[in-house]
């Protein structure tokens, strides 16, 4: 415990959504105050205890923002680098620097969970313009998935691409105009499932990772996950032991979401990382002894981890856009938790908040 940080310490937290909201509502229990930073006001500052709004390249902010609090996490992980590295000389940055470099960019990523940790991926190539976007196309020799290297989620920022198509064309849908663009060219994976194991770290180095689960996507965006994933314990314990690797080797500190394609072989390839929670573990908040957000405040505060095991079998369903307009129907069932984020507008496809249900052990394998 030399390292924890006492009751009464502030969590600096870079971002505003609802990862934000959820880590600051854990802090709260556990004696912690919760500080945000972000460029605009959002779902995590409407509960934290103070909220710094500036751009994430406002030194004069970001300085005052180390002063005001005793470590700092990300629940956003496109925060610029030179701002992880401005706040890591003042105040601890938890995970460090180089999670973040490597988590915000595919082809980096890819090359690290391959090479460095030694754990299969699709097969892939980097690309920079139409031309080695047909080069590589024909090395691949199979339909190939064209995506940006830096940004993208939920389907944005990437394409089908399949052999014999106008290259061109298929570079356009993802770099637009840009004749030249930092693009990962992936072999599409016949996979059974998409899944993804929630892992956390502490500062001792310890590790503890909740059960692999089953994700179900709609127009790419996640809807719904099912906890646990329906496989074997070999299939389980091969999961999780790959997201303790990347932890480890990466001397990560906080909490991450490893996504995973599963194939009909037993086979386990390494999609993406997310260096901040996951909203494929939104389910262990309620179905969790320890959340994923609690193990985040933790972690990143220098506490010994909770224990992640299941309360029950859960779902977790996302509410996307005009969806929450049925909370008088969701109140009516009383097995239903449900977590709203406080967004003032649905647009088709946001993330409004989610529902949870708890059910017995082995529910979902009678399915």
């Amino acid at each position: 415990m030399s390292t924890a940080l006492p009751p009464g310490s502030v969590i600096g937290v870079l971002g505003g959504g609802q990862l934000g909201r959820m880590i600051a509502q854990a802090a709260g229990p556990l004696g912690y105050h919760t500080h945000i930073f972000a460029p605009s006001r959002g779902p995590a500052t409407q509960v934290c205890d103070r909220a710094t709004i500036a751009d994430y390249d406002d030194e004069e902010a970001l300085a005052a923002f180390a002063e005001a609090v005793d470590a700092v996490t990300f629940e956003f992980e496109n925060v610029p680098a030179a701002t992880a590295a401005f706040l890591a000389e003042r105040v601890p940055v938890r995970p460090n620097a180089r999670s973040l470099e490597i988590a915000q960019h595919r082809l980096k990523e890819k090359t690290f969970v391959r090479d460095e940790v030694g754990v299969p991926t699709a097969p892939f190539h980097a690309v920079t313009n139409a031309a080695e976007l047909a080069e590589a196309m024909e090395k691949l020799g199979t339909k190939g998935v064209l995506k940006t290297c830096r940004f993208g989620y939920d389907g944005k920022g990437q394409t089908f691409v399949e052999q014999g198509e106008d290259m061109v064309a298929a570079w356009a849908r993802v770099a637009g105009d840009k004749a030249e663009h930092d693009c990962i060219l992936e072999g599409f994976v016949p996979f059974e499932l998409e899944a993804s194991v929630v892992v956390a770290r502490a500062v001792d180095g310890s590790v503890a990772a909740f059960d692999l689960v089953e994700n179900r996507h709609e127009h790419h965006i996640l809807k719904q996950t099912l906890a646990p994933a329906q496989v074997s314990g070999d299939v389980m314990a091969k999961a999780r032991e790959i997201a303790e690797r990347i932890v480890t080797a990466l001397d990560y500190v906080g909490v991450m979401g490893v996504e995973m394609f599963l194939t009909a072989d037993g086979g386990v390839l390494v999609n993406e990382m997310a260096p901040r929670p996951h909203n494929s573990g939104h389910w262990t908040i309620d179905g969790a002894v320890c959340s994923q957000f609690e193990q985040c405040v933790r972690a990143v505060m220098g506490l010994p981890l909770g224990s992640p095991e299941r309360r029950g079998d859960v779902v977790m369903t996302n509410v996307l856009g005009h969806e929450v307009d049925a909370f008088g129907e969701w109140l009516a069932d009383g097995q239903v938790k449900i977590h709203l984020y406080g967004k003032a507008e649905a647009r088709e496809g946001r993330k409004m908040g989610h529902l949870t249900r708890v059910l017995p052990f082995g529910a979902l394998s009678q399915d």
